[in-house]
């Protein structure tokens, strides 16, 4: 991902030192946390890390357990040290981490999985970088995506790794039904901030918007906003009540929503229109990528997101009203 240019009023601690130094060093894994919504914010990092630990202890553990495995995976392999001290290197071993313990649980072959799911991301960050560059595309968390599906759909060949571990049904399958109640409408609103990182308590949700707030009201308005359009797509759309309360519609649809709202595309009214447009498609996307993805569990992880918003982004040159962010 990438993250608003950092203008001469920013804080002296958000300015990249001329070299790596260990308070700067440090900083690089709460900014990896934040980088998930694009904010290169230490606040917001720790604030991130803060709800993960509320969310469970072990979404706080293995998400640090990641991020700082993909991070020192990065330096080691010489990355360049822009990219490491803003956080770049680190957000899909965040994902990664959160992700795996969450489908194989809190086991030692999860922490031998996660470290080598980090340290593999990170080598697949580099390769797409390479490849997506000449056409102005991020990776975004498509290395996290590839990583966590190769791993989910293999962990049950493996009796060490899936020993006694059941899949991860969505909530539907226990409490099937379209009819959304208000429950499910202003829980669904906060999950679908949430489950940006895996997590289905509204509490949890909240406390990452704050966190989005602390970096930028705008970016914390657009992600409320994004999960309001993608909860009521899905539901516009027939989906399932439960999942919709769940968050399972809102979280690429805000994802999208803040990469196409000032991050990759100027802020203006044809750009707001065009996020918002992104961030319907995300959340529609869903359902298909579910079915296609029922070998493991129907989890989309954030392909949805990163599908759409490379197309939303590549057809930017042919559009006069909109234009990609300097």
């Amino acid at each position: 991902m990438a993250s608003p240019a950092l203008s001469s009023d920013t804080p002296a601690e958000e300015r990249e030192p001329a070299s790596p130094q260990p308070k700067e060093a440090l900083l690089t894994i709460p900014r990896g946390v934040a980088q998930v919504e694009f904010q290169a914010s230490v606040w917001t990092g720790l604030i991130f890390i803060i709800a993960l630990f509320v969310g469970g202890w072990e979404f706080g553990v293995f998400a640090l357990l990641g991020v700082v495995t993909a991070t020192v995976t990065a330096y080691l392999l010489g990355v360049a040290w822009d990219r490491v001290w803003m956080g770049l290197e680190g957000f899909n071993g965040t994902l990664i981490g959160v992700a795996l313990v969450l489908y194989l649980g809190t086991d030692w072959s999860t922490v031998a999985l996660v470290i080598g799911g980090a340290v593999a991301g990170s080598v697949l960050t580099a390769a797409l970088n390479a490849v997506l560059t000449p056409y102005n595309l991020p990776t975004f968390t498509a290395p996290f995506c590839v990583v966590a599906l190769v791993l989910a759909i293999g962990a049950p060949s493996y009796a060490r790794v899936w020993a006694g571990h059941s899949s991860t049904a969505p909530p539907s399958a226990s409490d099937p039904g379209t009819a959304m109640t208000w429950h499910d409408f202003w829980h669904g609103f906060f999950n679908g901030i949430g489950q940006v990182f895996f997590q289905d308590e509204w509490y949890v949700g909240l406390i990452f918007l704050i966190g989005l707030a602390v970096a930028s009201r705008l970016v914390a308005v657009v992600a409320a906003v994004s999960s309001l359009i993608g909860l009521l797509t899905g539901w516009w759309l027939g989906a399932q009540a439960a999942d919709i309360g769940a968050g399972l519609y809102g979280y690429n649809a805000v994802l999208t929503g803040i990469a196409l709202t000032g991050t990759f595309v100027v802020l203006s009214r044809a750009g707001a229109i065009y996020a918002a447009i992104g961030a319907a498609t995300a959340a529609g996307l869903t359902a298909g990528l579910t079915e296609a993805f029922d070998v493991v569990g129907g989890h989309t992880l954030t392909w949805p997101f990163v599908l759409v918003t490379w197309v939303f982004l590549a057809a930017v040159p042919i559009y006069s009203r909109i234009r990609r962010a300097p």
